[in-house]
């Protein structure tokens, strides 16, 4: 009877598909532990850098972001964000915040680069994280800047502008411009979705398409203007109306001089 029985269950698909799925479960939840961890193990440095960072982070961010990083009314959490999320805020001077608003504003950072590695070193040992990207994940040498402009209007140009040049959001909030951000800034928004940008993972957008994308907005930044008034790069709206304004002003300045001979 009993062997009838296990027969029976061995013969019915539908224990055969509870433990396929039970399978990729595993299988998945396994791969998703160990690509989050790898980051983060890239990210820490020595113990006495950690310390230091830690130290750096109680007198300058714990009042808003917790003693422990937990978050607080002031400030989100920190855990989980990775080294790359401290290293461009605090990189770029939008942490510590200079006062409340819409959005985090760029302005010369507050701590040196050693400072700023030292807190990232700290903060990516609470819990796993993305990494402050390595020189060869931020190399664009080879990349290529004709995918790399494809991906940005896909991508980027609906918040940044087609020329990189940024543009306005809803409720006070903007995309800021690219043409002074770095690669390594470029690479670690990508990866971690400072404030209203969505994160572009590796799995969604892979290094050699973040390589493309940094190539192309290099580029953008060092394009000359052969025409004459690049007018910002902010599209032919923009053009246009400039175009307008000029005639008028023109045709005002005739009427007025005409006006003045005729007297």
């Amino acid at each position: 009877m009993t062997v009838k029985f296990l027969a029976a269950r061995r013969r019915n698909p539908a224990v055969a598909i509870a433990l396929l799925l039970l399978a990729l479960v595993v299988v998945g939840g396994a791969y998703s532990l160990a690509s989050n961890a790898q980051p983060a193990v890239a990210a820490m440095g020595s113990q006495t850098q950690v310390e230091e960072g830690k130290k750096l982070y109680l007198e300058g961010c714990s009042s808003c972001h917790g003693l422990n990083a937990q978050g607080t009314k002031y400030g989100p959490t920190l855990i989980g964000v990775g080294a790359a999320s401290v290293h461009f805020q605090v990189g770029t001077g939008r942490m510590p915040l200079a006062a409340p608003g819409a959005q985090a504003v760029a302005k010369p950072p507050a701590y040196n680069e050693d400072e700023v590695a030292k807190m990232a070193a700290y903060v990516a040992t609470l819990a796993p994280g993305p990494a402050i990207p390595s020189a060869e994940q931020v190399d664009y040498a080879d990349a290529d800047v004709a995918k790399g402009g494809v991906l940005f209007r896909i991508n980027c140009a609906q918040c940044h502008q087609a020329a990189g040049q940024g543009g306005a959001l809803t409720q006070g909030k903007y995309a800021p411009s690219l043409m002074n951000a770095t690669p390594t800034e470029i690479y670690e928004a990508m990866l971690t979705g400072p404030q209203n940008m969505p994160v572009f993972s590796d799995e969604t957008l892979p290094v050699e398409e973040k390589k493309a994308i940094i190539a192309y907005v290099n580029e953008l930044q060092q394009a000359p203007s052969p025409g004459g008034l690049s007018l910002g790069r902010l599209g032919p709206v923009v053009e246009g109306l400039f175009l307008w304004t000029a005639v008028f002003a023109a045709l005002i300045a005739a009427a007025v001089w005409i006006g003045i001979k005729a007297r």
